[in-house]
């Protein structure tokens, strides 16, 4: 993963950064801010692109120029408490993000004829959970839903990642000892891919996380939602993601083909675990336009 933060730097300079009020009657509560590559094309919908949780656009990063390369335009927010963004006042989980993710895609994204939908639909992990939450309130969005590694569907209740906290420790070493061991414990399969850009982009995103308090994934919240959810859904999962291990992968299919009324399959991703576009990102990027392409 060498480069990545010189490949970070590119694509800020080339991305165009908008805002929008996270509360449109109040926009002194605060704003959203997106990050937008790419040239509309006709008959090609922009891709929405939501990243995990302690994270934020960068979550994208290693697989942003492949996706280009398709001649995709990318559409990718920092959610609100995370990133560049500010918080939703009161709000401390996924659902405080529906309504202002809702008003800015309809404000922001090309309305073509009347009920045609404005885009393609892609979360990971928390983002995930939130893009199916998302797609339920607003029906007629998104063309297609693809989920990748997203909890909150009611498998493994009993099990949980345990991640060691590090906003107490008095030194960067210490600090920076914790965040290697979560990122092996949680994101990535392969530790020898934990190098110091992918430490460092890690580093960067938990540090602006303020919404740390999250308690939703632990529900079955996404699968209640999907039942809601009319456009086609896809998931894409690392097959050795520490959320869904052992048998919980079938239960977790079985579960999606139940709720979801227009399941269209998962698709597990060999060689990588949690951040499996971060981990694999070529292969992901193929299981990703095929679930587009469908």
């Amino acid at each position: 993963m060498a480069g990545l933060s010189a490949q970070m730097a590119r694509l800020q300079s080339q991305a165009r950064r908008l805002e929008t009020a996270l509360d449109p009657e109040h926009p002194h509560n605060g704003h959203m801010v997106w990050h937008v590559w790419g040239e509309a094309r006709a008959g090609v919908l922009p891709l929405v692109m939501l990243h995990g949780g302690s994270g934020s656009w960068t979550h994208w990063l290693a697989c942003m120029d492949a996706l280009l390369a398709e001649g995709r335009q990318l559409w990718l927010p920092d959610l609100p408490g995370f990133g560049a963004s500010d918080t939703v006042p009161g709000g401390v989980d996924a659902d405080a993000l529906v309504e202002p993710l809702r008003h800015a895609l309809r404000l922001l994204l090309p309305q073509g004829a009347a009920g045609a939908p404005l885009c393609d639909l892609v979360g990971f992990s928390f983002g995930g959970m939130t893009a199916g939450l998302l797609a339920a309130a607003d029906p007629g969005l998104a063309r297609r839903l693809v989920l990748i590694g997203a909890p909150g569907m009611g498998v493994g209740k009993g099990l949980a990642v345990r991640l060691k906290g590090w906003r107490h420790l008095a030194t960067a070493q210490a600090q920076e000892a914790v965040h290697r061991y979560n990122l092996q414990a949680l994101m990535l399969h392969d530790a020898g891919r934990i190098d110091a850009d992918t430490l460092a982009l890690h580093v960067d995103n938990v540090q602006r996380d303020r919404l740390p308090r999250r308690r939703l994934s632990h529900t079955d919240v996404l699968a209640r939602a999907l039942q809601s959810v009319t456009c086609p859904v896809v998931a894409i999962y690392g097959v050795h993601d520490a959320l869904y291990p052992g048998q919980m992968m079938q239960e977790l299919e079985q579960v999606f083909a139940s709720r979801a009324p227009d399941f269209r399959g998962l698709s597990l991703v060999p060689g990588s675990g949690h951040w499996v576009m971060h981990e694999q990102p070529g292969a992901f990027v193929a299981a990703l336009c095929a679930a587009l392409q469908g």
